[in-house]
């Protein structure tokens, strides 16, 4: 079977893949030389492991991994509190020189970005291999860290490139090329398929991507929905993802989660945390003009288990003030005052456009305007002065009781030296200057 290639044309467009290796541990490293090739690991003021260096994976530290248990495997770690602030100016630079190549650019995620070569060899006077290699080089020369590419057909095979060669790789699968690359890739391994597609599957003797892909187009749309069909395009290569440029103006759902150092059962100030988690998404929600229909309500004990709930909105809306009551009713719901828990959260679900909603007879429009009015003050006072400028009072305690960063000394680098004007909240976005390696 793997001796038969999927016929298609080498290079009918290519799409290009970048992802970068170990980013928040690599942004340390690129920031303090001293820690070249140690191993490092990011996540020491929630006390597991946010990131780690390849060195510290080599060692076997795992992401989600618990400090302690990293360091019986690994005990010369060198760990560190997370500065996201700082891996996120890292990213707006990374981003910058990758649209140098492409004005076709999706930031997929902040350490991920989805590329559009297609047509730019005669531009750049070589190969689309060339190009993804000079791409490769620019970060690494003006950031200090290492990319891993991949250039195919699709998205799909785009991202199977980039992972098959970790660190610092550079993978290219043209269509003649194809089977090659998915005749021993387990079908887990394919971007968006689960482990309970894979196990469907795999009642059909499906087990590799290769035999995933060469499976008729009738047996696809006989047994499997829309997304899966679209993979299956995607892995013959067909493009099926296009590559979008614009920003994000809309979601289904939106999530926001809290972790917190110790553990708690403070009745008080667990459910502070959870109200500061709906406040955010409620910011967020507000932003796009979007009104939730359900909120999720979930907490996350010591030993890493979960308790839940759902609940449905008499109306749709993103004003905190009108959902507390639930949030109360479904936090009592689920919370145990034996238990500690580390880690709170809320998603707002059901997500309606504001010029969508039909209000009922029942609905109090006065009211409802006037919290328009008030939420819109609290919004303008929060893009000028700082987020949670104003707050509602549930979410006092987290503000108040200091946790997760500084009660260890765990504030990072960028935090522990503010310049003139700066504050905890409030600071200037710095460019990461060019290292030189």
């Amino acid at each position: 079977m793997s001796s038969q290639p999927i016929t298609i044309s080498s290079w009918p467009q290519a799409i290009l893949h970048l992802d970068a290796d170990a980013f928040f541990a690599s942004c340390e490293q690129a920031i303090h030389p001293e820690l070249k090739g140690k191993p490092v690991i990011t996540g020491r003021e929630r006390g597991i492991v946010a990131a780690a260096s390849y060195e510290a994976k080599a060692r076997g530290v795992k992401r989600g991994m618990r400090l302690f248990e990293a360091k019986k495997v690994c005990p010369d770690a060198v760990m560190l509190p997370s500065d996201y602030e700082t891996y996120s100016l890292f990213s707006l630079r990374m981003f910058e020189i990758i649209k140098r190549f492409s004005p076709d650019v999706e930031e997929y995620s902040i350490d991920e970005a989805f590329v559009d070569l297609t047509g730019l060899r005669r531009s750049f006077h070589g190969s689309y291999g060339t190009i993804a290699q000079k791409m490769q080089k620019s970060v690494e020369k003006e950031l200090g860290i290492t990319v891993s590419v991949g250039v195919s057909l699709s998205k799909v095979l785009a991202k199977i490139g980039s992972k098959n060669n970790k660190p610092n790789g550079l993978t290219l699968i043209p269509g003649r090329d194809i089977h090659l690359y998915l005749d021993k890739l387990p079908v887990e391994k394919v971007w968006g398929i689960g482990p309970n597609t894979t196990a469907f599957l795999g009642k059909f003797g499906i087990t590799t991507a290769l035999q995933f892909a060469r499976k008729d187009e009738a047996f696809i749309q006989k047994y499997l929905s829309k997304p899966y069909q679209e993979i299956w395009n995607e892995l013959n290569g067909r493009s099926a993802y296009p590559v979008v440029t614009e920003a994000k103006q809309t979601y289904q759902s939106i999530s926001k989660t809290k972790t917190f150092t110790p553990p708690s059962n403070d009745a008080t100030f667990v459910f502070a945390q959870l109200s500061k988690n709906l406040e955010n998404a409620c910011i967020k929600a507000r932003r796009y003009q979007l009104s939730a229909a359900r909120i999720i309500v979930f907490l996350r004990r010591q030993d890493f288990k979960d308790s839940g709930v759902e609940i449905r909105l008499s109306s749709p809306t993103a004003y905190p003030a009108n959902l507390f009551s639930a949030l109360r009713e479904g936090f009592n719901s689920i919370y145990n005052p034996r238990e500690l828990y580390r880690q709170t959260g809320i998603v707002l679900a059901g997500l309606v456009s504001e010029e969508n909603i039909q209000r009922s007879l029942f609905d109090d429009i006065v009211k409802i305007e006037k919290l328009e009015k008030i939420y819109k003050a609290v919004d303008s006072l929060s893009e000028r002065f700082g987020k949670h400028t104003i707050q509602h009072a549930s979410s006092m305690p987290a503000k108040l009781q200091a946790q997760h960063e500084g009660d260890r000394g765990d504030l990072p680098q960028r935090k522990e030296n503010l310049f003139k004007g700066e504050n905890r909240r409030q600071r200037l976005g710095l460019p990461v200057l060019n290292i030189k390696v």
